[in-house]
């Protein structure tokens, strides 16, 4: 069975495919790669920006991009995912550059502002609750635990799921709120 962390051969060659399509103007292609890309390229704009605001303007410009530049794709030099994730990464990057530093209006608000570092009990206790958080999720069944990666942390809608596993909707769901659920319960205190 694949694992949803990472495109499967032919869901990548399907995404080179679907690329290749784009670039002769085909809407159907064009919408058919947002679905199977856009979750995975917003996680990669949302885990450098940290807005959800700001990665939803740059996934935006990332398909803006895709639908103008898209026979610059080569499949020879990079898979699809390859190419648009560092599409959604360069731009990311561009809008952290671009944006202006963030200023203080009165140089006495900076004091009164917690210096961002965890004093020592703050950081055991996040390093306690994240081995708690691995413990739990390595106790987790492998295919719930990939599923939840796969949602969770790579930005992949359930439907993208299913089709990648050829599973039955419903059912991906099933594991993932049952997967959800022994987290939760492993979690309390």
């Amino acid at each position: 069975m694949p694992q949803p962390d990472a495109p499967d051969g032919a869901d990548a060659r399907r995404l080179d495919a679907l690329l290749e399509q784009v670039a002769t103007q085909d809407r159907d292609a064009f919408e058919a790669l947002y679905q199977q890309s856009g979750g995975r390229l917003f996680a990669i704009c949302l885990r450098l920006l940290r807005d959800r605001g700001e990665a939803e303007d740059v996934l935006q410009e990332v398909f803006v991009t895709v639908w103008h530049k898209a026979s610059r794709f080569d499949p020879g030099k990079a898979s699809a995912m390859t190419w648009l994730s560092m599409l959604a990464r360069n731009r990311s990057i561009d809008r952290l550059r671009a944006a202006p530093p963030r200023a203080l209006d009165d140089v006495s608000i900076a004091e009164e502002l917690p210096d961002g570092d965890l004093q020592p009990a703050q950081l055991a206790e996040r390093n306690d609750e994240d081995a708690r958080l691995q413990d739990c999720m390595q106790a987790l069944e492998p295919r719930r635990r990939s599923l939840i990666r796969a949602a969770f942390l790579d930005g992949a809608s359930h439907d993208e799921l299913a089709r990648r596993l050829a599973t039955p909707l419903g059912t991906v769901k099933s594991w993932i709120r049952r997967g959800l659920t022994q987290l939760r319960v492993c979690l309390e205190p």
